[in-house]
């Protein structure tokens, strides 16, 4: 009798614990509901602190940056908050009106964290924004007294209005707060500023990441078209212009064959069981960022992807040396074959390749070889937009590069045939300093672009054959930073997986 007391006490209790939790849980969802209706949208300014300031402020593309310091009880502050927010809508994030020009953060000085930081900066009254090139808050400060700064107090703000008036009289721009994507754009032709060119770099991260994501989300990796990834990953741990590729890339060819084995057959079974490589960051975890910099058009539809996509093929020709033209080529061709979804685009560019009779011996023949090819390309296209009437009336398609870019690049005209004689060795030179010294010149204090020589991530790769081996360097760098039993297995687990690709890669190029 006891006995059936105590199951039943027990059974009451399991009653009563599932019931209060029940109630709890429906209060956490009424919460959540008034929590929700609560508020109109997440905010587009970017919370800092302590921890993340520096180093969001060194990774940005946008060319400034504007911090608030403010402190959570200050009334002030929360009734300025819906202000800044409004601007901030222009500005920050993939759905921004005007990406990559401001950057817009706010610190909390109120949190016992952000203190040194808030003093740093001498904050005196909250709210106080302050302006800047985003380097120039890394590791920095600010004093009252300081005669010459990069970074300047916002003096008349107080306003959304007020506040983008005084942006506008920075940039010499005229927006609005009313501004819709593509509209009002502050978009001068950049194919001569170098520092155009050079935030190109982010671009092309952006269709590095870009191309992959379309690849996994059309499941594009089969058995037929994995060798050709394999090269193309190759050539981008090797020569991709962003250091934070090339660590991406390397560290994918490491675990490759986990994700793919060379025999598997079901892309949709693989894809439920090796979920993970939906979430590799190819050049980073920010990237793609859902915007473009250089390649901005001037309507959603034109420019961005396919714009970055041909910056990466020519930042690669002219970053290869001698003995890897022909890989380079192969690798490139097998990409766009099997991986650009772009079907007329595609087969265009495959009938460009296939009409190649020789290989190549030499980088600088490749990087001719490309750029003919764009050209091409754009004489096409240029025919074809102007008479449907697509193309973006800001950067209509042309010939490269324009005269007045590169007047020694021309000889004249070919009075016959109507085209262009070129001065080659000029059109090479500058090839090498537009898209490998001009695209990488002014971020490498952001470690985003980097000499190889001094990289630990990423090894030499070795050149035999015309083909490319998988560096051990990839799996080091995680090495490093796990305890010493786990740096010795993933050291041993990559010398095997780059012992395995050395011998491998050696019939590759004839797949």
């Amino acid at each position: 009798m006891s006995g059936m007391y105590s199951y039943l006490g027990l059974f009451l209790c399991l009653l009563s614990v599932c019931s209060a939790a029940t109630s709890f849980s429906s209060r956490r969802v009424i919460l959540r509901e008034v929590n929700d209706n609560g508020g109109d949208h997440a905010d587009y300014a970017v919370e800092l602190n302590v921890t993340n300031f520096d180093a969001v402020l060194k990774d940005t593309p946008a060319t400034y940056a504007i911090v608030e310091f403010f402190a959570h009880w200050c009334p002030a502050c929360r009734n300025y908050k819906p202000y800044y927010e409004k601007v901030a809508r222009l500005f920050n994030g993939p759905d921004a009106v005007h990406p990559g020009i401001i950057l817009m953060t706010r610190v909390d000085c109120a949190l016992k964290i952000n203190t040194k930081l808030c003093d740093k900066f001498s904050v005196g009254h909250y709210p106080m924004l302050f302006w800047g090139p985003p380097t120039k808050f890394v590791g920095g400060g600010w004093e009252p007294k300081q005669e010459k700064s990069s970074i300047r107090v916002i003096d008349d703000g107080r306003t959304a209005d007020r506040l983008l008036n005084w942006i506008n009289k920075q940039l010499g721009s005229t927006y609005g707060l009313d501004d819709q994507k593509f509209e009002n754009e502050h978009l001068p032709s950049n194919i001569s500023d170098s520092e155009q060119v050079a935030r190109a770099i982010y671009d092309v991260e952006e269709a590095t990441s870009t191309a992959f994501d379309i690849i996994l989300e059309h499941k594009m990796i089969k058995p037929g078209t994995r060798a050709s990834l394999i090269r193309f990953l190759q050539l981008l741990t090797a020569h991709h212009p962003s250091r934070r590729c090339r660590k991406g890339t390397s560290e994918l060819l490491v675990s490759f064959d986990d994700l793919y084995p060379a025999d598997f057959e079901t892309p949709n079974r693989l894809d439920d069981d090796k979920g993970s490589v939906k979430n590799i960051k190819i050049c980073g975890k920010d990237v793609p960022r859902g915007y473009w910099m250089f390649c901005r058009g001037s309507k959603n539809e034109t420019r961005g992807f396919s714009c970055g996509l041909w910056v990466l093929l020519h930042s690669l020709s002219v970053r290869i040396e001698d003995g890897e033209s022909q890989f380079t080529f192969s690798a490139t061709c097998d990409f766009v074959h099997d991986f650009f979804i772009c079907e007329e685009c595609r087969q265009h560019f495959y009938r460009m390749c296939s009409s190649v009779s020789s290989p190549f011996n030499k980088a600088r023949d490749y990087a001719l070889w490309l750029w003919s090819t764009h050209n091409k390309v754009n004489e096409r296209l240029m025919k074809e937009e102007a008479s449907l009437g697509t193309g973006d009336p800001k950067f209509p398609k042309t010939i490269w590069p324009p005269k007045q870019l590169c007047p020694s690049c021309y000889l004249g005209i070919d009075q016959k045939n109507n085209k262009i004689e070129w001065n080659q060795d000029e059109v090479f030179r500058f090839l090498t300093n537009y898209y490998r010294n001009t695209l990488t010149a002014l971020y490498k204090d952001k470690s985003i672009v980097g000499n190889d020589e001094a990289e630990v991530a990423v090894e030499d790769l070795i050149v035999a054959n015309n083909a490319i081996v998988v560096p051990l360097g990839a799996a080091l760098a995680i090495a490093f930073a796990s305890c010493a039993f786990g740096a010795l297995a993933c050291y041993w687990r990559s010398r095997q997986k780059s012992r395995k690709y050395f011998h491998r890669l050696y019939s590759l190029k004839t797949i």
